[in-house]
């Protein structure tokens, strides 16, 4: 990699040759196709779970996709979260950071390239999902309905908490913290929408419902899908994963200044 970006630096852009890089780590190795096969075999777990409870009438065809497209962007974020979250404090653990951080790239670059790699788990479990939406849906309204939930609420959520990983990973001393810290987090922003206590308490919840980017995405998808609610009236939704998406990754970035072989004192 030292080599490659040396000869390639004057021709293609520092954080090009970073995530040219990191992807062929990722896909080329275990580590990427072995998060991809769990994230596979839960989905097709709730999905048969899903598919069965529809069967006995517990759940209608439009609150079995809801399920299974809010299952899929949960996953498929908390995929991309690990990798970004072992991106530079997996890197310290190993050993690997200071000869990374002795190539003649930007850290801003080399953060830069580490999450568009990141990004790409997302990416790769969008595309897993697509045949389980196909294969669930009834009708090509529902299908359709669930297709752009899929690919519009997953690139905004996954894209914020994938920055949000890369962040801790950029200041936490070691990879337990770094992973540890970006879990909660997730778990914690994903709370509000999955408890009935708080999502129906009135309008101090909706709010707070609203203004959460993994909770307002995963409401969206429950309020098109379940409640056959317009996507005129659920465009608010999409406002605090776009503003989080875009705030941090430019607070990921900008971090990428803190990014040293002993971590954040």
């Amino acid at each position: 990699m030292m080599a490659e970006a040396r000869r390639e630096a004057s021709t293609t852009r520092p954080w090009a040759i970073i995530a040219a890089h990191e992807l062929r780590g990722l896909w080329l190795s275990a580590k990427g196709l072995t998060v991809l096969l769990g994230y596979t075999v839960l989905l097709s777990l709730m999905t048969y779970l899903a598919a069965t409870s529809s069967e006995l009438n517990l759940l209608d065809a439009r609150e079995s996709i809801g399920v299974i497209v809010q299952i899929a962007i949960g996953l498929g974020t908390l995929a991309a979260l690990v990798v970004s979250a072992d991106a530079i404090s997996g890197e310290r653990e190993r050993d690997t950071l200071e000869s990374l951080l002795l190539t003649p790239v930007p850290r801003r670059d080399l953060v830069i390239g580490k999450m568009i790699a990141a990004s790409s788990m997302w990416l790769a479990g969008t595309v897993v999902a697509l045949p389980y939406v196909a294969a669930m849906a009834q009708g090509p309204a529902i299908t359709a309905d669930a297709v752009l939930v899929l690919l519009t609420v997953g690139p905004l959520v996954g894209a914020a908490l994938t920055a949000l990983g890369m962040a801790f990973s950029a200041v936490s001393m070691s990879n337990r913290v770094s992973l540890a810290g970006a879990i909660v987090a997730l778990l914690v922003l994903a709370a509000p929408s999955q408890l009935p206590a708080i999502s129906s308490q009135g309008a101090l919840a909706a709010i707070l419902v609203t203004v959460n980017p993994v909770s307002a995405g995963l409401k969206l998808a429950s309020n098109v899908l379940v409640a056959q609610q317009s996507w005129s009236s659920q465009w608010t939704y999409l406002i605090s994963p776009l503003v989080a998406a875009t705030a941090l990754t430019v607070l990921a970035v900008r971090m990428s200044g803190r990014v040293r072989l002993g971590g954040s004192r």
